[in-house]
């Protein structure tokens, strides 16, 4: 019985010592949160996170108001600025007009209006009027193995309407419809490079005094499983287009095939993507006059060339980039290599006469837009400098 009363007693002590002791901490903790409560302040994000934000909110996102509009005028026509201004009449729909002015007098002013989002997120359309001029327009004449000393100018003038609906039944596949009416007109070409009548004629360049007026239609199928069109690390896109082109005024109507490929492949948690791209540009049918042939050339294509270097009736494009990300928020670096050909008949496509580049570069992001890259490539021509307002791929 007094051996009972004593572990009683004991139990009653120990349980005693751990009330103590919970107090104790109890009270050791609220102390430090008091403390901590002197020094509370708004949470500042890191510099990259803030610059990410601001740009987001002032630049890319679609509210009412200017704002500065990145873009190129047509491919070759170097530095540009651009400005905008949109006006939303409903949640999802908004009114636009922005213009892009560059260092080679390259123009292009357009009006339109673009609705997204309706159908459960499924469906989105627009519809653009516009006008662009292009002052000095390369070209070498037809083919791989041209010289780039061959360059010639032309001035391209285009006045367009156009109309687009893009559909996606489930959430990976896209499925797009465009007709408009485009009128070309092309001039004597401006700039040190001769004009393009004085070294080219009708079979060297065809279509050379043609100023065609289209309507052009243009149907698109894609599975497209990316984080975002303009910036991702992962998913692909497998898309076939195929355009019509309907000359009302000239003997140069056409069809083309488009099919792009393109795949990121992320490498522990992103921290390395391998991005692969696979093009090809193809002639199906009828006339194309020589400034509306496949193309290899410029800061999306071949990146150590200049822009619109090699064309001809079929063009074919692979590229392999290497990425690492210095900062998730904000900044991608890669290494890329580029390779792609032209030819006249689609069978004459091979891996025998490619030209090459390969380069380093620097991308800075939003999670979803690349808002500027640059990049240095060197091909056999040299070296070449990339500015852009858009991803390589």
């Amino acid at each position: 019985m007094i051996r009972l009363r004593l572990l009683v007693a004991l139990l009653i002590v120990a349980s005693a010592g751990r009330a103590a002791a919970q107090e104790s901490r109890a009270a050791a903790i609220a102390a430090q949160q008091d403390e901590k409560a002197k020094d509370l302040h708004p949470y500042v994000p890191p510099r990259v996170e803030q610059f990410v934000t601001n740009l987001t909110a002032g630049f890319l996102a679609p509210k009412s108001g200017f704002f500065p509009y990145l873009d190129s005028v047509y491919s070759g026509g170097g530095f540009t600025l651009g400005a905008g201004y949109r006006k939303f009449t409903g949640d999802n729909t908004h009114w636009e007009a922005r213009g892009l002015y560059s260092i080679k007098n390259y123009k292009n002013l357009e009006v339109g209006i673009v609705s997204r989002e309706h159908a459960h997120r499924r469906l989105n359309a627009n519809v653009w009027v516009g006008f662009r001029d292009a002052t000095q327009v390369a070209f070498y004449g037809l083919g791989i193995d041209t010289p780039p000393e061959a360059r010639s100018n032309f001035r391209l003038q285009q006045e367009y309407a156009t109309g687009a609906v893009e559909f996606k039944p489930i959430k990976w596949v896209v499925l797009e419809g465009k007709l408009g009416f485009e009128n070309y007109s092309r001039e004597e070409g401006r700039g040190s490079s001769p004009s393009i009548e004085q070294v080219f004629n009708d079979q060297t360049a065809p279509g050379i005094d043609a100023n065609p007026a289209y309507v052009h239609s243009e149907a698109s199928a894609a599975i497209d499983w990316r984080t975002a069109p303009g910036y991702s690390r992962r998913g692909g896109l497998y898309e076939v287009r195929i355009h019509d082109y309907n000359d009302t005024r000239d003997d140069f109507s056409f069809r083309d095939l488009d099919l792009n490929l393109v795949q990121h492949i992320p490498i522990l948690r992103e921290n390395w993507v391998v991005s692969l791209r696979g093009q090809l540009q193809s002639e199906l049918s009828g006339n194309t006059p020589f400034f509306l042939l496949p193309a290899l050339g410029s800061g999306r294509s071949l990146r150590g060339y200049s822009s619109w270097r090699f064309r001809d009736r079929h063009a074919m494009l692979m590229t392999g980039e290497f990425r690492w990300i210095p900062s998730r928020l904000g900044l991608d670096m890669a290494l890329f290599y580029d390779a792609g050909t032209v030819a006249p008949e689609r069978r004459l496509l091979n891996f025998n006469d490619l030209a090459t580049d390969w380069g380093i570069g620097a991308r800075f992001h939003t999670p979803a837009a690349t808002v500027l890259r640059i990049e240095a490539a060197h091909g056999r021509e040299g070296w070449k400098l990339v500015f852009s307002a858009s991803g390589a791929f």
